[in-house]
């Protein structure tokens, strides 16, 4: 036939179809999806991997009930790599006329200054700190953001410097362009919304909300220690069916979103929001899931997570760790080609992981035992790694089942 070979489905399970697809390794990846004017996403597949896709599993992957079907795209599909050159190159020119029309020459310093990525939260783009640095760009003050904005496609602008040391992981922000700094934004069917200059939001977690989002928690009570603005909260009660959630947040502006967020979603009723330190929380003995969602460590969080567990029936505790892989020694063997040491690599990441889950198991045992006075059994259920932070820095997840023995 001919087209492209896609995976039509509905934009609210969009987010969930492509991780499965990339994780079978089905979804085209030289390929933008293709949002239509319906309300459905078309997911560009691999013609190799056309016959080998078992739609009545995706379906019971993704969710009961959510639909999915291959269509041929008559539609031209942008290549990814065309639509970065076509957004930076607008972006460039536009800079370039306005140089120039200051009397200044255009150079590929400020080419290598402009923007390499950037967060966009509907009408506002958040832009990185390591662009428009060169003194050069102050001299056109406020002609530059308008210039950016147009290049950008947006009404407001905004630029991170770094994460603050106030406890809360505030981001430092800086308003470049518009009159207010809240915003909206949809992920997986969730809405949130939040103020760029006090929260923060990770785009790069994505996957692990979509994993929790695949979750059933009917009938549980989920205990969220680290709710921010509702990053994981918020998956819990709408896509994954929990009977409630506590969500403890210490940050009062997090809390003001997240109170904005539960509302928005309609899931107001089933949270009971905790603001303060959560190691000083009372409530214990309640919990069937802890999601322990703080890096680089929750350890802190720990002692608290096992005295929330229910003691009769135990439960799942989802820790979050930084874990950093040692330094591979390859000067010892010359031969060795880059293949060779990509999969070596990956092996001795998974060994730390392995090794991290266990010895967290183990202290975890030795907690509930010390706070219950009784005998448990751990059995780790799962590693995820969500994301690489720097090199040999990973972002991992570890799902640890808590028993009573």
């Amino acid at each position: 036939m001919d087209g492209v070979p896609c995976l039509r489905v509905s934009q609210c399970h969009a987010q969930q179809f492509r991780r499965c697809l990339q994780l079978s390794g089905a979804l085209d990846l030289t390929l933008c999806l293709l949002k239509n004017s319906d309300g459905t996403v078309l997911l560009p597949i691999l013609p190799s991997c056309l016959s080998q896709l078992d739609l009545h599993s995706l379906r019971s992957r993704v969710a009961s009930g959510s639909a999915c079907e291959i269509v041929w795209s008559q539609s031209t599909l942008q290549s990814k790599r065309e639509r970065g050159k076509t957004g930076g190159g607008k972006l460039e020119k536009i800079l370039q006329e306005l140089t120039e029309s200051h009397g200044e020459r255009w150079t590929q310093e400020m080419k290598r200054d402009l923007p390499r990525s950037f967060q966009r939260h509907g009408d506002l783009v958040l832009l990185g700190g390591g662009s428009f640095s060169l003194p050069l760009w102050k001299k056109m003050d406020q002609q530059l953001w308008s210039a950016v904005a147009k290049g950008l496609a947006a009404k407001r602008l905004a630029k991170m410097s770094r994460i603050s040391k106030d406890g809360f992981r505030s981001p430092v922000v800086t308003m470049l362009l518009g009159e207010h700094s809240w915003v909206k934004h949809v992920d997986n069917g969730i809405r949130y919304e939040f103020d760029v200059t006090k929260c923060m939001f990770s785009a790069g977690n994505i996957t692990e909300k979509l994993r929790v989002a695949g979750f059933d928690c009917r009938g549980e009570t989920v205990v969220d220690l680290y709710a921010g603005i509702g990053y994981f909260t918020l998956p819990y009660l709408v896509h994954a069916g929990a009977s409630h959630v506590h969500a403890c947040e210490w940050n009062p502006d997090a809390v003001e979103a997240l109170q904005k967020n539960l509302e928005a979603n309609g899931v107001s009723d089933r949270c009971t929001i905790h603001h303060g330190d959560n190691r000083q929380l009372q409530l214990c003995d309640i919990a069937d899931r802890v999601n322990l969602g703080l890096i680089p460590s929750s350890e802190d969080g720990w002692p608290v997570a096992c005295r929330l567990l229910k003691r009769t029936t135990g439960g799942i505790l989802h820790i979050h760790q930084n874990v950093t892989s040692p330094l591979a020694n390859t000067a010892a063997i010359p031969s060795i080609n880059d293949a060779t040491q990509r999969v070596s690599g990956k092996k001795a990441d998974r060994e730390v992981w392995q090794a991290w889950a266990d010895d967290t198991a183990n202290r975890i045992t030795c907690l509930l035992r010390d706070i219950t006075g009784a005998l448990w059994k751990t059995n780790i259920q799962h590693i995820e790694h969500v994301k690489s932070y720097a090199p040999r820095v990973h972002h991992v997840v570890l799902d640890l089942d808590c028993r009573p023995s």
